[in-house]
């Protein structure tokens, strides 16, 4: 398997049928960077415009429409001393009488301590000081080209992935995509050092990444939504407004699954989703909102069907 090292020129602010960036094949590893929501890169250039710049896209050989690409995040690294968060919650995570309650919003400076993995706003706050937090990197925004030749905002998600926010997306975890397009045509950007669940003021802690990926083709694997894996869990994601769409996509994503790969009946896994499942908010700030049902593997058959 060969390591591909990519030094980005140029970013998309959709996720789509645009000219690959470079070839890969099955089980290569891929490193790169991405920069931050806002196109600041990591030496605090403006290198693209908002909203979530996308280093990409990667053509993976073999990947065609019926098959899974299986993102590998091995490594997940801050490569920036600084980043930015917003300060006031979103107007629609409030009840409406309160909107006028919030204050005028303004963005908030982070130093981030890679060898401490720690970051920490950088001018006191009038209550909580300097405000200390271990850091948790994950990727924000990351998929694969949709269907029929769309290019989707990087603003929002869907089947295709996107800008789902979900804390889960970190060093450790696989991500499946439904390849919908030759070569899968993979995205990724947008990395918080650190995100509360919701993202519920409209950003984590932005910042610029170098990534350490693993691609690979499962051919003949068809999947509708995304999902993803780690050594504890497994978890299914739905992306749409309202959120309780968002919830019907991650739930019969997960049964799908159940049934499909693991042999189980559809009682046996609404049994175990009803006892067992569990329920994380990805973004619940942009245009298509993120649910994801999630799984332990504790709960599993030894083997699967």
């Amino acid at each position: 398997m060969t390591i591909h090292r990519y030094e980005p020129d140029g970013y998309h602010n959709t996720i789509g049928s645009h000219p690959a960036v470079l070839t890969v094949e099955s089980g290569d590893t891929l490193i790169t960077t991405t920069i931050d929501a806002f196109g600041w890169d990591q030496r605090g250039r403006q290198a693209a415009g908002r909203p979530n710049p996308q280093t990409g896209p990667f053509y993976v050989a073999g990947a065609e429409p019926g098959d899974t690409l299986a993102v590998d995040l091995v490594r997940l690294q801050p490569n920036r001393p600084t980043g930015f968060t917003r300060d006031v919650v979103s107007p629609n995570v409030v009840e409406p009488e309160y909107v006028w309650s919030l204050p005028q919003g303004e963005l908030i400076t982070w130093h981030i301590d890679p060898v401490r993995r720690e970051a920490t706003t950088a001018h006191p706050l009038p209550h909580l000081g300097q405000l200390c937090l271990p850091l948790d990197p994950m990727i924000g925004c990351f998929g694969v080209a949709p269907a029929l030749g769309q290019a989707i905002s990087t603003a929002t998600s869907g089947p295709h992935g996107g800008n789902m926010d979900y804390r889960g997306f970190r060093a450790g975890t696989t991500a499946y995509f439904p390849v919908m397009a030759p070569g899968a045509l993979f995205f990724i950007g947008d990395g918080h050092a650190v995100q509360g669940d919701g993202e519920i003021v409209g950003t984590g802690i932005e910042t610029s990444f170098e990534v350490e990926l693993v691609l690979r083709v499962l051919k003949g694997w068809r999947i509708n939504w995304p999902r993803g894996e780690n050594g504890d869990d497994l978890f299914t994601v739905g992306n749409a407004r309202p959120l309780d769409q968002a919830v019907q996509h991650a739930t019969t994503e997960m049964l799908r699954w159940l049934t499909e790969s693991y042999g189980l009946t559809a009682q046996e896994a609404s049994i175990l989703l009803g006892q067992c499942g569990r329920y994380d908010l990805g973004n619940i700030y942009d245009p298509a909102y993120t649910m994801v049902c999630r799984l332990s593997k504790r709960w599993l058959p030894a083997e699967r069907g």
